[in-house]
């Protein structure tokens, strides 16, 4: 991985421990997440900073003083590699929106519901069936423990302010067929079209990139 704001190369672990550093700094140190990742977008203003409306309160996490980190990019960035990697070492929750979207149209919908459900109260979300292509249980999720939500979706211009933490991924396109199809194979080479105009839609209204402390290519 490579991370764009800072020009160092890292491997993963290396980008694990620099996301837990920032966020335990940004907790003991009252510093709002916006500003942990030291990125700027040229403006004097870190991404996600107060000075633009999209930072969290003052106590460097969420409203509800919980550590959240977002960790969002299109498919096959390694999302959930990452996401589960900070889970363990934040000894956080993690929810996958590939658990939350409703069905291959559901992108819009799953982004909104991180706002309305996972980070709302009560704090869950309706999980879907993907056999059965229907919605499935309802899903708590601890209000008061760390989290961690990754996938497309999960940063946007209403989760932004949020988070304590916010990770953009990105990668070659020919590197994200071949990780996203040796991942999920025929299923997803049949719904990579679709789901990529999604992406697209998603990218253009909310502009993540724009949104997150650190951007990662990897």
């Amino acid at each position: 991985m490579s991370d764009e704001r800072t020009g160092h190369a890292t491997d993963p672990a290396e980008v694990v421990a620099d996301v837990v550093a920032r966020i335990r700094a940004a907790v003991a140190g009252g510093v709002g997440g916006g500003l942990v990742g030291g990125g700027d977008r040229g403006d004097g203003r870190a991404p996600g900073s107060g000075g633009d409306g999209l930072g969290p309160d003052a106590d460097g996490a969420g409203p509800r003083g919980r550590v959240v980190v977002l960790v969002d990019g299109r498919s096959g960035t390694g999302k959930t590699t990452l996401g589960n990697a900070l889970a363990v070492a934040l000894g956080a929750q993690v929810v996958h929106l590939d658990d939350v979207y409703p069905g291959w149209d559901g992108l819009r919908a799953a982004a909104d519901a991180v706002v309305t459900d996972v980070l709302g109260a009560p704090s869950g979300y309706r999980s879907w069936d993907w056999q059965a292509d229907r919605p499935a249980a309802w899903r708590t999720v601890d209000p008061d423990a760390p989290l961690v939500i990754e996938g497309c979706g999960a940063l946007s211009r209403a989760s932004a302010p949020l988070a304590t933490v916010r990770l953009w991924l990105e990668a070659d396109d020919a590197v994200r067929w071949d990780r996203a199809i040796g991942r999920d194979g025929a299923t997803f080479e049949r719904e990579w079209a679709r789901w990529a105009d999604q992406e697209d839609a998603f990218i253009r209204t909310e502009q993540p990139a724009a949104l997150a402390d650190v951007v990662l290519r990897t």
